[in-house]
């Protein structure tokens, strides 16, 4: 078999990059481009930056791809210790479990090492390998297994991170992907008594008039549930046939559904995004594509960006958590036929006029709306929400469904959410938090060592400021609650999310927020 020549300026470089906690961009960065500089190989040719799933989040490494144009591409410790590399390290075995993360990175998708590891004697090391032309094989045979990212050409932002492919039994290896996917704001207040800037939920939620109508249905406890009324009331609050409804014990429930029932051979989540969608289809033993959306474009999705094999696509509108509100009309060109477009509108009854909204429509191929009434009446304790969908999609996930998944106080909440009051309630509320939003951004735009995504529409904003663990860990002492960012794939420890919330108890956010930033000593340099 004749070895195939790479033609020339063809992107066919991966370089494999391991760092220590804290590398900094510019050492990342330089290191690579003088170990491409001293091979006389071009920047220009470089198709990704690999590295272990343990540095995914680096901001070192993050910043270094993204300055290049390339994708950060991850694989778990234990795949890189299987290859076998020139220049294997006891010191790099026993901190992550494989021998040289750059040269292992670098060659496990690659054919050929051309540049060894270099710069061990600072915080990173690099190695360059080269990948021939390949056949593009993103889905794999049945019963095949394979750890194979799909190949996709030009820079695009995607990563295959996930080992297992669909036929395989389901996998419990959540942690293999990086981030903790199973993190949620409640783990940040549950037990403690602090002012909750963590979870999305509106406060002073459910009303009185909701909690008398849940109240109310306790009285046919002893009969099984009929969701018949519920489904129908919310079919008609969207101008839908009762058959493109399905109610679910909150959109979670929706999302296991999903990845359990729905046919998906190369399914892939936009992020940084509500994780549940990737936790759920990792359970169900799918290896799951990511598209990292940057922060240089402010979080906003190109539909370019997202791989034409891609069978199945999952996006939030607005994304939790960077409460960014994607146009429906560029949506609509993610929808193809042989594609479900799984859009979760969790948080589109806080934005105005539910503009963007895709949840009434029929005509959009392959389209599923999730729907939660957990975030604006506080039912999370009770769990519903609903998917919007065609016929066949609804009757393939409601066959994976338990019998009698919602519960009789749930279905009574959903059908009292969908009653006129309750819309304008909804809509005054939307309002109100528009307003209140404002103010929060208007308050952190006087800190400069913070910097707010910009056109938040959600009932939540992201934020970036340095040594953003220690100000979070202050706030807790000073009473408040924020949600870390770094378990949200495609950020890093530098992001916090934080709930908007009345003008008061922003304003003694802000001042909380000013106590915690002066409080921090100030780093010498080394």
């Amino acid at each position: 078999m004749t070895t195939p020549t790479p033609e020339p300026g063809a992107r066919n470089l991966v370089v494999g990059v391991g760092a220590r906690r804290g590398a900094p961009l510019d050492e990342v960065l330089g290191l690579i481009e003088e170990t491409l500089r001293g091979a006389g190989l071009r920047t220009a040719d470089v198709v990704e930056v690999a590295t272990v799933d343990a540095k995914a989040d680096e901001p070192g490494i993050v910043g270094a791809a993204a300055r290049l144009g390339v994708p950060v591409v991850t694989y778990p410790a234990a795949a890189l210790a299987g290859v076998r590399v020139p220049n294997p390290s006891d010191a790099s075995d026993r901190a992550v479990g494989t021998p040289s993360v750059a040269e292992a990175a670098a060659l496990i998708e690659a054919d050929e090492l051309v540049v060894e590891k270099s710069g061990g004697k600072g915080l990173a090391t690099c190695a360059v390998a080269r990948r021939f032309p390949a056949v593009l094989t993103p889905f794999p045979v049945s019963g095949e297994k394979t750890s194979t990212p799909l190949v996709t050409e030009g820079p695009r932002p995607f990563t295959m991170t996930a080992m297992n492919p669909p036929t395989h039994p389901p996998t419990r290896d959540i942690e293999s992907a990086g981030p903790d996917l199973r993190h949620h704001g409640d783990a940040e207040v549950r037990g403690e008594n602090l002012t909750d800037l963590a979870v999305n939920v509106r406060t002073h939620t459910p009303p009185e008039w909701l909690r008398q109508r849940i109240a109310a249905s306790l009285v046919s406890l002893a009969a099984y549930p009929d969701g018949t009324s519920a489904r129908a009331a919310v079919a008609e609050r969207h101008g839908l046939p009762v058959e493109r409804v399905l109610l679910t014990a909150g959109a979670a429930e929706a999302f296991v559904l999903i990845a359990r029932a729905l046919p998906a051979r190369c399914p892939v989540v936009v992020h940084p995004q509500f994780t549940e969608p990737e936790a759920a289809l990792r359970a169900a033993g799918h290896g799951v594509g990511r598209v990292l959306l940057r922060e240089e474009d402010g979080f906003r999705l190109d539909p370019a960006a997202v791989p034409d094999e891609a069978d199945l696509v999952v996006v939030g509108n607005p994304t939790n958590p960077t409460s960014v509100l994607h146009p429906a009309a560029l949506l609509e060109r993610l929808a193809r036929p042989g594609r479900t477009l799984v859009v979760d509108e969790a948080f589109m009854d806080v934005v105005p006029g539910e503009r963007e909204a895709l949840c009434g429509r029929t005509d959009i191929p392959g389209l599923v709306v999730l729907r939660s009434l957990t975030k604006t009446w506080g039912l999370a304790g009770l769990r519903i929400g609903y998917v919007l969908a065609d016929p066949e999609t609804v009757a393939l996930l409601a066959e994976a469904q338990p019998l009698w998944p919602v519960s009789s106080p749930a279905l009574a909440a959903a059908e009292a959410c969908m009653e006129p009051r309750a819309l304008v309630e909804a809509a005054e509320a939307a309002d109100r938090i528009t307003v209140d939003r404002a103010h929060l951004l208007a308050g952190l735009a006087e800190f400069s060592e913070v910097r707010a995504v910009e056109e938040a529409r959600g009932p939540f904003v992201l934020v970036q400021l340095e040594r953003a663990a220690e100000i979070r860990e202050r706030l807790r002492l000073l009473g408040f609650a924020a949600r870390r960012g770094d378990t949200f794939p495609g950020l890093g420890p530098q992001w916090l999310r934080l709930a908007v919330r009345d003008r008061a108890t922003t304003n003694r956010f802000l001042q909380a927020l000013d106590q915690a930033v002066q409080a921090l000593p100030a780093r010498t340099g080394r």
